[in-house]
């Protein structure tokens, strides 16, 4: 396996694990009262908009050449830290 194969599995696993992340979000702000619920739903939708944002560069990713893969990963390397940020910050605050 290439190095660029196992980078993209690894963010695809951990792509994957983001989704049921974000769905469990999504079934607390279900089940929260009105006024919270829309705050939740502002913050599920941000993040949505970003998952859907490090799927993009994840195709474009698994579309490169394997000389330019590696420029892509820094950008990717961003967006996915701005991710993974945003979750854990979403996710206390769900709490």
């Amino acid at each position: 396996m290439s190095r660029k194969e196992a980078y993209q599995k690894k963010l695809q696993a951990q792509l994957d694990e983001w989704d049921a992340e974000i769905k469990k979000l999504k079934a607390k702000a279900d089940a929260a009262e009105a006024d919270t619920r829309i705050e939740y739903y502002k913050h599920i939708d941000e993040l949505q908009s970003m998952q859907v944002s490090v799927k993009n560069k994840l195709v474009e990713l698994k579309n490169s050449s394997d000389d330019a893969w590696e420029d892509l990963k820094v950008g990717i390397d961003s967006a996915w830290e701005s991710l993974g940020k945003a979750l854990h910050s979403a996710a206390s605050r769900f709490k």
